[in-house]
């Protein structure tokens, strides 16, 4: 779907401050809407809208989601200047002002550069249409191009430390297409996830329903390639996501998690401390966040892992690498830890950081962490009991399993998980992801009674589920044209024998 261009402009024949009758329906249709179509934008003015209802829920609309916002202050309209307040309000860029005639000198907006297009016979100049839609469609690829460059509304050049909304949080209720297409996309997304419909995820980044969305179309998507361990496919996606809203914390997290798998996979050019640094840029943005400091926290566990668990060595070879590497584990507690003080709802870290306390007790028989691990014992079971979000359950359950293997008994391990169990939809990778955490207790001789009664648990669930197929692209579709003829090339005669 192409992007979505909103246009503010006086409709029909109006009389300018000297007299001069302008027909604005003329303007649109010879200069405004040729060159937006030109540029690949879908232009759209709120008189276009014929559904019954109060034509201000649409304009509202397209004010926030829209790519681009063209202003026409050739008349001092009032419908215009509310329309540009609301957008200057709404959105930091994304404005191209143009004005027929004369200039307007309106202090807000005294210093922004403005196109000016020549009138004659109330519309658009004959002699110099052609050369002020180019110019137009100039301004507006510039425009385009350097969105996340300087701010153009006013409202957000002098209040700097102004956060633009999330357009969802806003929200209106009568304007229901955008909204059921966007969640209709977003069950086929996940749906073809489960499915292991690779191919098809890809397909839809590309098919958001409204433009505006195609963001967080691509941030979706790289998620749901994450999320079925197609890490170079999903880094790829959200790139594209990150290109359009390069501050997108969701996008921002999910990019750090694929580079630290395609790390841990050892693909070219990939590190720990590339995922790492990557994550520290976060914190710049969003210090509190208490998502980026559990992820910056696997980071520092892999690296951990990555220092002992090499091949060939034994079990017991493990358990006293590991130890030595404590300096190593000291870090990824402290930022498991940290994202727990940040949010102590947030029970993801605070299981995670528990964890590693305790193995460190373990293999060290260090107690520096007993009295913080009785304490985080309670807080982390009671946030994970609560958790509000029914599509949570399978995480906040799976965290009262890991919880029992901790500080229960092996029935209460089983008893915990299977619970979990009843909530994952039919999750594959989930499940694998789970496993994969007792398997290393286990190596490192951790409550094995415990940690085995959960690994049976987990490998008869997975039993009944089918390991979806390593996908990779079958083919490649090559479409290549004809090199068009020359004025002056000959025809040949073909003759059938």
């Amino acid at each position: 779907m192409k992007p979505h261009a909103f246009v503010a402009m006086p409709f029909g024949v109006k009389q300018d401050s000297q007299g001069n009758e302008i027909d604005f329906n003329r303007v649109y249709a010879e200069l405004i809407k040729p060159a937006l179509e030109a540029t690949g934008l879908e232009p759209f003015r709120a008189d276009q809208e014929l559904r019954a209802g109060d034509i201000r829920t649409d304009m509202f609309q397209e004010l926030l989601i829209a790519d681009l916002v063209v202003a026409d202050l050739t008349l001092d309209n009032p419908n215009v200047w509310y329309e540009l307040g609301v957008r200057h309000a709404l959105r930091a860029r994304g404005v191209v002002l143009i004005c027929g005639g004369r200039v307007t000198t309106a202090f807000d907006l005294y210093t922004d550069r403005k196109l000016r297009y020549s009138i004659k016979n109330k519309g658009p100049d004959a002699a110099t249409v052609e050369q002020d839609k180019k110019n137009l469609i100039n301004m507006v690829k510039t425009t385009m191009e350097s969105w996340h460059g300087r701010k153009v509304s006013p409202v957000y050049q002098l209040m700097p430390n102004l956060q633009e909304p999330d357009w969802k949080s806003l929200r209106i209720g009568n304007v229901q297409e955008f909204w059921q297409q966007h969640e209709a996309w977003e069950g086929r997304i996940a749906l073809a996830r489960k499915a292991g419909q690779i191919g098809d995820v890809l397909v839809l980044a590309d098919e958001a329903p409204i433009a505006a969305f195609r963001a967080e179309a691509w941030i979706k998507a790289g998620e749901a390639l994450r999320k079925a361990e197609r890490f170079g496919f999903a880094l790829e996606q959200l790139e594209r996501g990150l290109a359009v809203e390069p501050h997108n914390l969701k996008g921002l997290r999910e990019q750090g998690i694929c580079l630290q798998r395609l790390a841990l996979a050892g693909r070219p050019g990939h590190s720990l401390d590339r995922a790492r640094a990557h994550y520290h840029k976060v914190l710049e943005l969003c210090p509190l966040d208490p998502e980026t400091w559990a992820l910056l926290g696997r980071v520092d566990k892999d690296a951990w892992v990555a220092a002992w668990r090499r091949p060939g060595k034994t079990p017991a070879q493990w358990r006293e690498e590991a130890a030595e590497e404590d300096a190593l584990l000291r870090a990824a507690i402290d930022s498991y830890a940290t994202a727990y003080r940040r949010n102590p709802s947030h029970y993801y870290s605070g299981i995670n950081a528990l964890t590693l306390m305790h193995l460190h007790r373990h293999l060290i028989n260090d107690p520096r962490y007993d009295r913080e691990m009785n304490t985080m014992a309670g807080a982390v079971r009671f946030a994970a009991e609560y958790e509000p979000d029914e599509q949570q359950l399978f995480w906040s359950k799976m965290t009262l399993g890991d919880l029992e293997v901790l500080v229960g008994q092996p029935d209460a391990t089983k008893a915990a998980y299977k619970e979990a169990l009843a909530n994952n939809d039919k999750d594959w990778f989930a499940l694998n992801s789970s496993r994969a955490q007792l398997q290393l207790l286990k190596d490192l001789g951790f409550r094995l009674e415990n940690v085995e009664a959960g690994i049976a648990v987990f490998d008869r669930a997975m039993q009944k589920l089918a390991k979806p197929e390593d996908w990779q692209p079958r083919e490649v579709l090559l479409f290549s044209g004809h090199m068009i003829d020359a004025p002056d090339r000959k025809l040949r005669q073909i003759s059938s024998a």
